[in-house]
């Protein structure tokens, strides 16, 4: 290669960093200049500092088009093409407008777009590479939870995320549980927090919900097209992906899924909105999608003071309906999800197939066991916990609700606890033998790779079938005939002694340090964290410092798994190719 040739390949290595470079201190200031209320003097120089920033951003992204040996994705192109035509006509607007002081101001929409796509972009070219020999999967999934939830609280402390200001241990609380999509409080959400504090709320249950490496390697992958065989097995194994080859069409239809649903969901859920409750039509749309987002995420958290059950919502039904959709979808799993909708294209295919006379072919098993078992078991849930929940309370909390209404709130009172954390009854009115159910309820929670928590619906499914199995006399679990991997069976009572052992210390330890309250309602809040349920009994809020480090650390158990840890800690041992004689041990 020629030295010259060397050279300009090298300086433009130099720019093309630098550029990464002054787009990180370009989201940094662009997040304080929300932060924190700035001089006028020191606007001007973010303004400055934008124009740099946006600016270098497109020189770098023309450069890459010009340089580049092999043709760029369609994709590729209309991202680059909307950002570059975005940020020319910002530029544009600040030097030849006629608002040329305030177009590059923070209140612009358009700016905080064009800043968040150039580091998106810059961010996107960065090798991303995920060494098996420094950090394990699950230690690198740990850690990227960690590092959002602790960079989610200083950006929850910031002068203009509240009204009145936050304390470090509750501004952790408020982030671990938006993280964690767990939806416990313990200061209010509606009235505490600025439309700015709840915008990072809302983006740390995206990111929590979806997982920041998803966004962050996809993303990688779709500027760059390709990547690492270390990062494909390292993230193979951190999202239950069969095949290698499927770890980036899984992310993509992942996020696809996500947005989808989001968006569907918002679209529907503003229009079931009074307009006399909301009469600002942005407002409308800011409800509509933190709700929605909130939803899909299992999170339970919302902008009104009362959740659902505040006046002129807890009669909304349509709402109702929309959010249980939702976080019932949301709580069923990415895999699941996207092999339901595979079964129902083909099950559509096959009936037009029919009735046109085309010949269809037949594919087996397209619905895999994993989605049986997670479709039955959560249809038994739904509509065994419904009826239950519709029996004990229907002269109770359902007594203010017409027919139609009773069936939707006990539908919401039965699905919520299962990791969803939204209420459209008064909790603290509820039967005991309500509260019973609940807690079986939240200790179950979602499905696997989902955004719910719990120790999940496979690993109860699996726990059932085994003693059923039992008292029928066989040595193995088969179900559709299928078997069920011992690996399988391990996992799940692994998982279930873990999450008794984790819930259990929990209970014990806010004993000491809250011993005034009942013991009811410290075990109500210690499987509503671990389930990540996000449902309280009200005493979220009167906790001691002590008591809610407590309920944070059982958040983030819950939401990683304590199997999860214990994989992440312990180191790993080779497997030898012997087996010791087997020997029964005495169990009853």
């Amino acid at each position: 290669m020629p030295k010259k040739l060397r050279d300009f390949k090298a300086v433009l290595s130099y720019f093309f960093n630098f550029v990464f470079g002054i787009s990180i201190l370009g989201l940094i200031l662009f997040v304080a200049d929300f932060g924190f209320d700035q001089s006028r003097q020191f606007q001007r120089f973010l303004i400055g500092y934008y124009i740099v920033v946006l600016t270098t951003g497109v020189v770098a992204t023309i450069l890459r088009y010009v340089v580049k040996s092999k043709a760029m994705k369609r994709s590729v192109l209309i991202f680059d093409g909307t950002t570059v035509l975005l940020t020319l006509v910002i530029l544009l607007l600040h030097f030849f407008g006629d608002t040329r002081s305030t177009s590059l101001s923070h209140d612009d929409i358009w700016v905080k777009l064009a800043i968040i796509l150039t580091f998106v972009r810059e961010f996107s070219e960065q090798n991303i590479s995920y060494k098996r020999t420094f950090l394990n999967p699950a230690q690198l999934f740990v850690i990227s939870f960690l590092s959002i939830i602790v960079l989610g609280s200083f950006l929850l402390m910031l002068p203009r995320a509240t009204y009145d200001g936050i304390s470090f241990i509750d501004a952790l609380f408020t982030s671990t549980s938006a993280v964690c999509v767990t939806g416990l409080i313990v200061v209010d959400t509606a009235t505490h927090f600025t439309t700015f504090g709840q915008s990072v709320i809302l983006t740390l249950i995206q990111a929590g919900g979806i997982g920041i490496l998803t966004f962050a390697s996809y993303f990688s992958y779709f500027f760059k097209g390709k990547t690492s065989y270390e990062n494909q097995l390292t993230l193979s194994n951190m999202t239950g992906s069969n095949k290698i080859g499927e770890v980036f069409s899984t992310f993509k239809k992942v996020i696809l899924i996500t947005l989808t649903i989001e968006t569907f969901s918002a679209s529907i859920i503003f229009f079931t909105l009074d307009e006399r409750l909301i009469p600002s039509v942005l407002e409308r749309i800011y409800f509509s999608a933190f709700h929605s987002i909130s939803a899909f995420c299992n999170a339970g958290f919302s902008t009104l003071s009362g959740n659902l059950f505040e006046e002129g919502y807890k009669y909304n039904y349509p709402l109702q309906l929309m959010i249980i959709f939702s976080f019932v979808l949301g709580g069923l799993g990415f895999p699941i999800v996207v092999n339901l909708v595979r079964y129902v294209r083909y099950f559509i295919k096959k009936k037009i197939a029919f009735f046109t006379g085309e010949t269809q072919t037949h594919q087996p098993w397209l619905l895999n066991l994993n989605s049986r078992i997670t479709l039955i078991t959560t249809s038994i849930l739904i509509i065994g916990g419904t009826l239950l929940f519709y029996i004990n309370e229907y002269y109770n909390t359902l007594s203010d609700h017409s027919g139609f209404g009773k069936v939707v709130t006990a539908l919401f009172g039965a699905t919520s606890p299962r990791t969803a954390g939204f209420n459209t009854v008064d909790m603290t009115a509820l039967n005991f033998s309500t509260v019973m159910l609940i807690f079986l309820l939240m200790w179950i929670g979602a499905s696997p790779a989902s955004t719910g928590g719990g120790i999940k619906t496979n690993t109860f499914a699996i726990a059932t079938l085994n003693f059923i199995s039992l008292a029928k006399g066989k040595t193995r679990i088969e179900v559709f005939r299928r078997e069920i991997a011992d690996i399988s069976v391990r996992r799940a009572f692994a998982t279930i002694t873990l999450s008794l052992v984790v819930i259990g210390i929990g209970i014990i330890l806010i004993s000491i340090f809250d011993s005034e309250k009942s013991l009811i309602s410290i075990a109500f809040e210690c499987f509503s964290a671990y389930s990540t349920s996000g449902l309280s009994i009200g005493i979220t809020a009167a906790l001691t410092t002590y008591s809610k480090v407590v309920i944070i650390v059982i958040m983030f158990v819950g939401r990683v798994s304590m199997l999860t840890i214990m994989i992440a800690i312990i180191k790993k041992v080779k497997q030898h190719n012997y087996r010791y004689p087997t020997e029964e041990v005495t169990i009853n």
